[in-house]
């Protein structure tokens, strides 16, 4: 090996030496730290989640076919997915619009003139988004490699001559040469910015202008993209005469959103008001705004069910089982680790019984629960309601709502629709009826089940969170006169917001995406008419039952967005009124 002339070992010398070569040494070692996490994030993390969206963007059954854009979301979702579509563009925007907002504040506060580290963050935008424009046409060549070697002995050298032609097509190599020369521009003005500047803050200034690039072209791409799809389907309609309704949905969609907004800029701001009467308009003008926000997106129902009628019923379902298992499970598992904090007889033999449902196989709690809600008169729980004078149930292979079931026993004819006002709107009465029938009794089953077995990990999170609170305020409290609901009123449970928050938090989420025990039940015993076909259920069975790997793809991202929105929602709402002490 030729040695290296002693001008480039001075340059590298001088390179890292001083406080600026630290500073380099430093950045470098921990860039190489992180290095092998990174990689394995980017492998097994941001690499697989890419690529189902590339593959929601297809007609993909079993192998890949057509390009189809968004059209499995508008299956799926209908109407919805212009205005989700119309919305990300819109965030993108506002996110580089807050970006930039906080590039003025930081050069305004360190009196510098920030522009001139634009041109080099367009430069490093540019060559981002080349990359995932070389990305996109690489992969479709990479994929049919598999369909090239059909028919021919696969040899290693066959595999590496199909590789090399993939990267060399025609269709990728120019795109590749594009990124390539975008990337060496970047760097070469990335550099001479630095030089010239010779700011401290050069790189955050570039890094945060190129994420404003990035969200400003990306929201504009959003937009075209929204009106140019708008623009086909109106095309399309004008030979059928049915007008699609997508601009009416879409303007009462997000109008209904912009109203919920601002009540909720309106309400927190009330807390802070000293004036009564401006507390009370603000409260006033909160409320309206909120009932006019409700009342535009109740149209939000009625698109997704005019899409995939499996995914409106999977979300239904969903809802349902979220709303039953979640709340009950916590009040329950706080009064459990409430008792048990308390110096009884045997509270560690308790802790361990109430944990062990948890840590049962579900495959063994499903099958319990199997045979005790039994469709036969001979089952347990069946026994038992017949000693109630109450006839024997279908439970698992019934659809009718629990609460229909309630309400027929105690002779409540025409239940839920006896109990609603005459003078409610036809759909409002049906959407109503739907809601207010509650979850089937299959589901009830599911809902207990999902209980029991989590009550147990709960009560063993409350535990560590009751044993954080200092014991020095529950004496402060008794000894100054306080009762013991007072002490758990004014002290324990705010105390145990941040554990509270946490659980509620893990819990939503994990009813979204449950699916074990909902399909050992479904499966082994009966389906219900649907009615235990959650969203994930409906997500495996288009995957692995029908193969329509594009369209599940887009119904993970659904899923996905549910469950961003939810978590977002959840942690404005109630992350706002956690107490970390």
């Amino acid at each position: 090996m030729a040695a290296i002339p002693w001008t480039e070992r001075a340059g590298l010398r001088q390179l890292f030496s001083g406080r600026r070569g630290r500073k380099v040494r430093e950045s470098l070692t921990a860039y190489l730290m992180l290095a092998p996490a990174l990689t394995l994030i980017f492998t097994f993390g941001i690499f697989p989640v890419g690529f189902a969206l590339y593959v929601s963007l297809h007609r993909w059954l079993i192998i890949r076919d057509e390009f189809r854009g968004i059209a499995n979301y508008v299956d799926a979702v209908d109407n919805l997915a212009y205005v989700g579509l119309f919305a990300m563009g819109l965030g993108a925007l506002i996110g580089a619009g807050l970006m930039l907002r906080r590039v003025t504040r930081q050069a305004r506060a360190e009196r510098i003139n920030p522009w001139p580290y634009a041109v080099p963050a367009a430069f490093y935008a540019a060559t981002t988004l080349a990359f995932f424009r070389w990305i996109f046409y690489q992969l479709p060549e990479i994929l049919d490699i598999a369909a090239k070697m059909r028919g021919l002995e696969r040899t290693r050298a066959l595999f590496l001559r199909l590789l090399s032609e993939a990267f060399h097509a025609e269709t990728v190599f120019p795109v590749w040469r594009q990124f390539v020369e975008l990337s060496l521009a970047a760097l070469a003005v990335g550099l001479l910015i630095s030089l010239l500047r010779r700011s401290p803050q050069s790189a955050t200034y570039q890094a945060s202008l190129t994420i404003a690039w990035l969200g400003a072209v990306i929201g504009l791409a959003l937009f075209a993209l929204t009106f140019s799809e708008i623009g086909k389907v109106y095309a399309a309609a004008v030979e059928t005469g049915e007008d699609p309704g997508i601009w009416p949905q879409l303007i009462v969609i997000l109008s209904g959103l912009l109203l919920l907004g601002v009540a909720w800029v309106l309400w927190r701001g009330a807390h802070g008001d000293l004036s009564t009467r401006s507390f009370a308009f603000r409260l006033f003008t909160a409320a309206v705004l909120m009932v006019g926000g409700v009342l535009l997106i109740v149209e939000i129902p009625t698109v997704v069910a005019s899409g995939d009628p499996d995914l409106w019923n999977g979300l239904k379902v969903t809802v349902y089982f979220s709303l039953g298992t979640v709340p009950v499970q916590l009040t329950i598992a706080l009064l459990l680790s409430v008792l048990l904090f308390q110096k009884v007889r045997g509270a560690s033999t308790f802790r361990v019984i109430y944990f062990l449902p948890y840590v049962t196989p579900a495959l063994a709690s499903a099958t319990v629960f199997r045979l005790l809600f039994s469709d036969r008169q001979s089952a347990p729980v069946n026994r038992w309601l017949q000693g109630l004078g109450i006839g024997p149930q279908d439970w698992l292979r019934e659809p009718d709502g629990i609460l229909t079931m309630l309400a027929r026993t105690l002779g409540i004819e025409g239940y839920p629709a006896s109990i609603l006002p005459g003078w409610f709107h036809e759909d409002l009465t049906s959407l109503l009826s739907n809601w207010l029938a509650g979850p089937s009794q299959a589901l009830t089953v599911v809902i207990m089940l999902s209980i029991w077995t989590f009550v147990g990990y709960n009560v063993v999170i409350y535990l560590a969170g009751l044993g954080n609170i200092p014991a020095e305020l529950t004496e402060a409290a008794e000894i100054d006169g306080a009762s013991g609901w007072q002490v758990f009123r004014r002290i324990t449970f705010p105390l145990l917001s941040p554990t509270t928050y946490f659980l509620s938090l893990i819990a939503v989420m994990g009813t979204f995406k449950a699916f074990n025990t909902i399909w050992l039940l479904r499966g082994s015993v009966g389906s219900g008419l649907g009615t235990l076909n959650t969203i994930s259920i409906v997500i495996f069975e288009e995957f692995f039952v029908k193969t329509r790997y594009g369209y599940a793809s887009a119904l993970a991202f659904v899923l996905f967005v549910i469950i961003l929105g939810l978590t977002f929602a959840n942690n404005r709402i109630q992350g706002a009124r956690v107490f970390y002490g």
